[in-house]
Parts: C-alpha cells; structure tokens; sequence
C-alpha cells in the first residue's frame, strides 16, 4: 500500500474567507488613508515653497503645559503625540497577526517575517555601503528601513490596478513586522538619555491598564485618561512616546472568545483606525513633510552620501531584500509559489514596499536632529526615493495588470448571489446542487423563449 506523501505548502494561496474579509476591510480603510496622506504631503510641499516662513513659523509653534514637560511645537505633537495613535493601532494589528492571522502559525509566518527582516537589513547595510565609500553620516542607517503600507495602498489606488487578497495580506503582513522593528529601532537607538522615575511610572500606568483589561473593565473614561497619563510619562522618560501607544496596542485581546462577533481589539482597531488613517498620520504628514525643493536640493539628492544612501535603499534595498529573503526562505522552506502568480509578481510588491514615508520622515528627524539642514535633505532623499519606488512599482504591476483583474474576478465571482464567493464553496455539495438547479432554470428559461420565438414565426409574425 503507497504512503501518501503530504503536499507542499503553498506560498501566497488562497486566504481563508474570514481572513479574506479582514485584509480586505482593513486595506480598504489603509487606502482611504493612503490618499488623505499624499494629499497632505503634496499640500505641504506646496505651503513650504510658497509661503515657508509661514510654514516654519506654524509647525515650530509651541503650546503646551511646560510644568508636565509638555510644551511642544506643533510638528512635535504631531510626531510624538499623533503618531502614538498610529502606533496603537499597528500594536493592534501585530497582536491580531500574531493571534489569529498570518503570523498564528510559525511555519506559514517564516516567509513574510524573513522577508521584512531582509527587507529591512538589505536597505541599511546599502545604505551604509554608500556613506562608508562617500565618508558620510552612518547615523542614517535606519532611514530606508520603514514601509508606509498607507502609501503603498494609495499609490495602488491612483494607478488602478487589482491586487490578489494573497498579495494584499503579504504586503499588509510585511508592513506588520516592519512596523515592530521600526518600533525596537526607535526605542534602542534612538533614546539618548532615559528619566527613570518617568519611565517606571509609564510602566506602572502600563500595569495598570493591562490589569484593567484582564478584569474586563470597560469604559472610554477609564482607559483615554489612563492612556493619556501613560504617553506623558514615557515622552519623559526619553524613550519615544510612540511605544507607549504600541505596548496599549498588543495589551488588548485580539481573539474570540464564544458568542462574541468581534474581540475588543478588532472592535478597537475599527474605531481607531479611521482616526490613525485619517487624521494622525496625514496631520504628521502635513506639518513634517514640507521641504523647501529646489534644482540645488535635488542635486544634493543624488551626490550626497546621506541622501543617496537613503534613495538608493529605499529603491534597490528594499525590492533587493523582501525579494531575496521571500526567495531564500520559500526555498529552504520548500513552500511551493502559488501557480496562478509568479516570481515577478513577488519582485513588484517588494517594490511597492519600498514606499517608506511616515515612519521614515520620523527616523530622519530623529537621526539627524541636531542638524537642521541635513534633516530637510534627508526628508527630501525620502520624497524622492518612495516617489522612485512608486513610479517602478507601477510599472511592474501594470505589466501585469490583465493577471490581476482575472485573478480577483475569480475571487469575487458569486454566481449565485449568496454574499460568499464561489471559491470558497466549491467543496461543499450543496453548492453544487444550488448551482445545478439555477443551470437548469436559465435552461428551461431559454427553452420557453425559443417556443415562443417558434411560434410567432408560424403565425406569420417574422418578417419575410
């Protein structure tokens, strides 16, 4: 008697259905976002080479209460503060991940992981290659590392082109874990000094909202004071505020228990994202993109060590790293790629990813801090080289893009009107049984119209 030998995993295959329909609210909202994002850098753009006195004057205005240590400029609310909000939510969506999507299963989560972590390394050690040859700034490095999920789906929204949910949940799950790493980033290299007493009250806070949620308390006025106080003492500690609202993140529980349709995390997450999507991160946008641009400026883009090096891996880094690692992982791994995609379609989303625009404006600004002029360079290394990414993104998926629309027609066909796509009911009998009978109908339909058709040409009534 032959053993069966089991079959090979495939690599970006079909999602389950309620992970299909996860991904694809979760990106619907991202793409919302995405485009509330590019219209705010694009405005802010405009406003610092129009009117850049203004510009300046308004993000570097100062309100706050000083006796907390809280008297920020507003492009530093807009870092520390705002951006905490987007962080929470990534913290949502890494526990989410980790419990019930993508990254559940270890074997199954090896590819994406391997892939951000190469996707992440390949672009700083580029990076770092260029400033060693050019004896540049190596405090840079982390720059090229982030990707802007948010822009990558806009920029899939303004070229048109259908992505497979397959690819959608790679790209969704890949910024995941770039945004863990750029959160360990952060808070190891990016903290210079740290206020104990602050810190261990934020951990105390931590502490407290983490009991609150396992004794089941609910109520907005418990936990927004609560997590106000906790973000307060962690930027005084000197650890960037933005951890604050990731470890608020992956303190909620993200699984379901029994009778509940949704966990307070996804519940969270929906009411929250909007906010993150929609007014965080455009606002960040807005008041951190705007650089002066310039013939010079962009000149100095491509001959500078710090700005090419971060050009260079944003473009060639990350689509070189997330391709390679995906490569090398599916390989050693021996998942199989799904036969309705191709390599190059891996090659054209790691492109995409190397959109890196919220998160690396916010390592810029903390990399060169004290250097006023090389920070707006590097800001503008960072327009030029997601813009770059952008444009060979669009190319490739373009090349593709008749593959797409077959490929998610297939998945969205519901040929008999049930609200679930007929892919993920081919296995069930009583699918086929329906479909056979709404066959049979159209069949019958067809018969009676040619009857009569049949019979008004005996009466005379078709023309001679």
């Amino acid at each position: 008697m032959a053993i069966p030998t089991p079959s090979k995993r495939k690599f970006l295959g079909r999602l389950s259905l309620p992970e299909r329909n996860f991904v694809a609210e979760a990106l619907r909202a991202e793409t919302v976002g995405g485009v509330l994002l590019l219209v705010a850098a694009i405005a802010a753009l405009i406003w610092a080479n129009t009117l850049g006195s203004n510009y300046e004057s308004v993000r570097g205005f100062h309100l706050g209460i000083g006796a907390l240590g809280l008297d920020l400029s507003i492009q530093h609310w807009a870092a520390d503060g705002l951006l905490a909000i987007f962080f929470f939510v990534a913290g949502i969506e890494l526990k989410r991940e980790l419990v019930a999507g993508e990254l559940r299963d270890p074997k199954a989560a090896a590819l994406p992981v391997i892939a951000a972590v190469c996707g992440m390394a390949v672009p700083a050690l580029v990076y770092a290659l260029v400033n060693i040859s050019g004896n540049g700034s190596l405090d840079g490095w982390a720059v090229p590392t982030a990707t802007d999920i948010a822009f990558a789906l806009a920029v899939l929204a303004v070229i048109g082109t259908s992505l497979p949910s397959a690819l959608r949940a790679f790209l969704l799950t890949l910024a995941v874990v770039d945004d863990l790493f750029a959160i360990l980033i952060i808070a190891v290299f990016f903290t210079n000094s740290i206020n104990f007493a602050a810190l261990g009250g934020a951990v105390v806070g931590l502490a407290v909202f983490w009991l609150l949620l396992r004794k089941g308390v609910r109520g907005w006025y418990v936990y927004i004071p609560l997590a106000l106080v906790i973000w307060g003492l962690m930027y005084n500690s000197g650890v960037h505020a933005t951890i604050a609202g990731v470890a608020m993140g992956l303190m909620l529980r993200c699984h379901r228990t029994e009778g509940e349709e949704h966990s307070p995390g996804e519940h969270i997450e929906h009411l929250m994202r909007p906010v993150s999507a929609g007014l965080a991160v455009p606002l960040f946008a807005l008041f951190s993109a705007g650089v002066g641009i310039s013939g010079g400026t962009l000149a100095d883009v491509f001959t500078r060590p710090e700005t090419l090096g971060v050009v260079l891996g944003l473009v060639v880094g990350k689509a070189v790293g997330i391709f390679g690692g995906t490569w090398l992982a599916a390989r050693f791994t021996k998942a199989e790629l799904n036969d309705d995609l191709a390599w190059a379609d891996v090659f054209a989303v790691a492109s995409l990813a190397g959109i890196g625009f919220t998160v690396s404006l916010l390592i810029g600004e903390l990399a060169f801090a004290d250097q006023v002029q090389l920070t707006d360079e590097v800001k503008a290394a960072v327009l030029v080289g997601s813009l770059m990414a952008a444009v060979l993104a669009s190319v490739l998926l373009k090349m593709r893009v008749r593959k797409y629309k077959a490929l998610v027609e297939d998945e969205e066909r519901d040929d008999d009107q049930d609200g679930i796509p007929d892919m993920y009911e081919l296995d069930k009998p009583e699918y086929h049984l329906r479909m056979a009978t709404i066959y049979e109908n159209k069949a019958a339909e067809h018969r009676r119209l040619a009857q009569l058709a049949g019979a008004g040409r005996d009466d005379g009534d078709s023309p001679a």
